[in-house]
């Protein structure tokens, strides 16, 4: 275990839905990460199933478990609307590569513009940066939807497990159980 941050305040839900992904094999044999969306935690773990570490994350300012239609495009010319700052859940295959800014990301879902990447310079990091250590999950909803990680993090776990090849990322969603989400997905109904 190389980074082990948070991981004692995981809910259990998490960790239920790592154990299901190597039991079945759904991760292909790939690193993967685990995102808890209502705790605002995410959990890393390499592709033979050690866990790399875990951290408190910011999510998507508003709630919801579902892309808006176009997120990508408005992203892109910089109109999005409230509606489209979410946190999509779902499976995901993760690749490495960089944003329009030339900084190293995380694609979750490029088409969505949806990435894990670190903690941003800019007018909001003083703020971001508090909400990030703030245990108070109400305080995790602050980003454009990507899952924004601590610059640490992303240096010691993120980039090393998943910054170089493919990976799997299963968001968790808040509006149902990952169980009911995944039913018949990848063997992954219990």
């Amino acid at each position: 275990m190389t980074h082990h941050e948070d991981s004692d305040a995981a809910p259990q839900a998490a960790y239920e839905l790592a154990r299901r992904v190597l039991e079945t094999g759904d991760h292909a044999g790939l690193p993967f990460a685990v995102v808890h969306k209502r705790a605002g935690l995410a959990l890393v773990y390499h592709a033979d199933g050690r866990l790399a570490g875990a951290s408190r994350v910011l999510l998507g300012l508003t709630a919801g478990d579902l892309a808006a239609a176009g997120v990508g495009e408005r992203t892109k010319n910089g109109t999005l609307r409230r509606s489209d700052l979410t946190t999509p859940a779902g499976r995901f295959e993760s690749e490495p590569g960089r944003n329009l800014d030339g900084e190293p990301v995380v694609w979750i879902d490029y088409d969505s513009a949806l990435a894990i990447h670190r903690l941003r310079h800019g007018a909001t990091r003083t703020q971001r940066a508090l909400q990030l250590a703030s245990a108070k999950v109400g305080d995790k909803r602050a980003s454009a939807g990507c899952v924004v990680v601590p610059e640490a993090f992303y240096d010691r776990v993120i980039g090393p497990v998943l910054g170089r090849g493919r990976g799997m990322v299963y968001v968790m969603p808040e509006h149902s159980s990952w169980r009911d989400m995944w039913r018949g997905l990848g063997g992954l109904s219990p």
